[in-house]
């Protein structure tokens, strides 16, 4: 399962790398917005659980875990902006270092790819008999956790400015040329003196 793993971060990390060319973005800033999107379905689908139970200690329950959790991420996540984990990115990849999640991190990587692979059938036949979609929000809880483990353990680039933004900087017209000549050799204009009309 170690070459799974390993080929799959080589993989993930080639895309992220892409990403970065194109778009200037690293693939820290990439797994803090999968990060963000991943919070948000975890407390939809904390919500759907809350309806779903008729049970007011459940109720309590949950209230309390999710109170919890989202102190944790103001603890944890939340509490680093992505500039500086990028700026600490930069400076271990110019000192030539790889990055330490890549080994630290494997056995949670391999336990998730298992999860998003082994649950996925079961969770969408649930779905299919059972019509909840709870059973979808866990399943892309899974996967968007797998994909946020292994997008974090990637190098990225030293910093660029994207493909596509200059591409698009070219298209737009900025106001200050907004009034400039459309030729690209302009044309000199000379005043001419209108001729003294006889008498």
């Amino acid at each position: 399962m170690t070459q799974v793993d390993s080929a799959v971060l080589n993989l993930t990390e080639r895309m992220c790398r892409r990403f970065q060319v194109w778009t200037g973005r690293t693939n820290v800033w990439l797994a803090f917005q999968l990060t963000n999107l991943s919070v948000v379905i975890y407390f939809v689908w904390v919500a759907g659980l809350y309806l779903l139970s008729g049970d007011l200690a459940l109720r309590v329950f949950v209230a309390l875990f999710c109170g919890g959790v989202f102190f944790v991420l103001t603890r944890t996540i939340f509490r680093v902006s992505v500039e500086v984990s990028e700026a600490e990115a930069y400076r271990r990849v110019a000192k030539g270092l790889r990055n330490p999640r890549r080994i630290r991190d494997a056995q949670l990587r391999i336990a998730f790819l298992t999860l998003s692979i082994v649950l996925s059938f079961p969770l969408w036949l649930a779905y299919i008999t059972l019509h909840l979609r709870f059973v979808l929000f866990t399943e892309a809880l899974i996967i968007l956790t797998t994909v946020v483990l292994y997008v974090l353990a990637c190098d990225p680039l030293p910093p660029c400015t994207g493909t596509v933004r200059e591409w698009l900087r070219g298209i737009v017209v900025r106001p200050q040329d907004a009034n400039a000549p459309t030729s690209p050799h302009p044309v000199k204009t000379t005043a001419r003196r209108a001729a003294p009309r006889p008498l």
